[in-house]
């Protein structure tokens, strides 16, 4: 939920001021909204790993992954096509529902390695026409990290020993180091279909770093004091090419850090965080209705669109992705079967110890 909120954040300067693409000035050459997701790529890499390595099975595993992240999507991209098109397009409703880009957006981006970014006359007032929903650029590349753990997993579970995680890591850093992805541009290497490749592979860097810190968890302790030590390295590095190394590695294993240090007596707030998912994906469009209504001020962006957007992602935990969750029971492993244990051999009674009075 911090994530999603840091994130909220810092859009709402792009979405007002379209050539800042942070809130934090330029010279800084770093954004509080882009460490939040290399962040939220550790954490998933991480929990990913762990649904894996709890049911090694292909097909429930895809299916858990599918439940997770598609309920949401769908019921935020059919508002959106549904309800909030309608009302705000600037095209006369005949045009809006006959042109292809409405349909288009809608199917494509469902699939989401077809994801479109406009609708016809949405928000094409606004100071950031560009795009009805951008945080969900993101998603193609989860669904990329989900599909790495499977293989990956696979190929442990055949038998290659687990290193075998640490070289696709090394194989990640090199990738990103040729690449070269920041959040100021999506890299070299073209895209795949829509999905910016030098992008994907600069987030999953940390995604696999989760992995590796799970697969490893016995071995690499999660110390706060560390996770200080990597932040301060990458801030002293901020302004250096060191710094996506820096970046990723402290993100990763801060997030994970701060979330299995997360204080015992705050648990008891988690049915209210669980919204982060909903957050996430309600944020920009939220973000955009209020600047068509006439907000201007950064500041009051922020202080409407974050207390709206979790309000929309609880709403979405409660009555879209808990009940979906709920279908994972059909996806139990089954249970192991109960071989008859076989009795014991009866001893001759000449061989039985004698018995003594105590």
């Amino acid at each position: 939920m911090i994530g999603a909120i840091t994130v909220i954040v810092d859009h709402s300067m792009p979405l007002l001021h379209p050539q800042r693409l942070t809130v934090f000035p330029a010279s800084w050459h770093m954004s509080p909204g882009y460490i939040a997701l290399m962040g939220f790529f550790a954490m998933s890499g991480y929990q990913i790993q762990d649904s894996w390595a709890r049911d090694p099975s292909w097909w429930r595993f895809a299916a858990r992954r599918l439940l997770r992240i598609m309920p949401p999507l769908v019921v935020v991209l059919l508002v959106t096509v549904f309800v909030i098109g309608p009302l705000v397009t600037t095209w006369p409703a005949h045009a809006y529902w006959t042109h292809i880009q409405t349909w288009r957006y809608l199917v494509g981006t469902t699939v989401l390695f077809y994801m479109q970014h406009d609708l016809p006359g949405v928000f094409a007032a606004n100071p950031y026409p560009f795009s009805v929903n951008g945080a969900i650029w993101t998603l193609p590349m989860e669904l990329l990290g989900y599909g790495l753990v499977l293989v990956a997993g696979v190929i442990v579970l055949i038998g290659v020993p687990r290193w075998f995680l640490v070289l696709v890591l090394g194989g990640m850093v090199y990738t990103d180091s040729v690449l070269r992805a920041t959040f100021e541009y999506h890299g070299a290497g073209g895209s795949l279909l829509v999905v910016p490749i030098g992008s994907t592979v600069s987030f999953l860097v940390p995604f696999v770093i989760g992995v590796v810190l799970h697969a490893y968890r016995d071995r690499i302790p999660l110390k706060p004091w560390v996770a200080l030590v990597l932040f301060g390295a990458y801030l002293a590095l901020s302004q250096t090419p060191a710094s996506r190394y820096a970046l990723a590695l402290s993100a990763a294993y801060g997030a994970i850090t701060l979330a299995t240090h997360w204080p015992r007596k705050l648990e008891a707030a988690a049915p209210y965080v669980y919204g982060s998912y909903g957050t996430y994906i309600w944020g920009f469009p939220i973000q955009q209705l209020l600047i068509l209504a006439g907000v201007r001020q950064v500041w009051l962006l922020i202080l409407l669109a974050v207390p709206a957007a979790y309000a929309v992602g609880q709403l979405s935990w409660n009555y879209v992705e808990k009940p979906t969750q709920r279908l994972r029971r059909h996806l139990r492993p089954p249970a192991p079967v109960r071989r008859p244990v076989a009795a014991p051999p009866q001893l001759p009674v000449t061989a039985a110890a004698p018995l003594r009075r105590t």
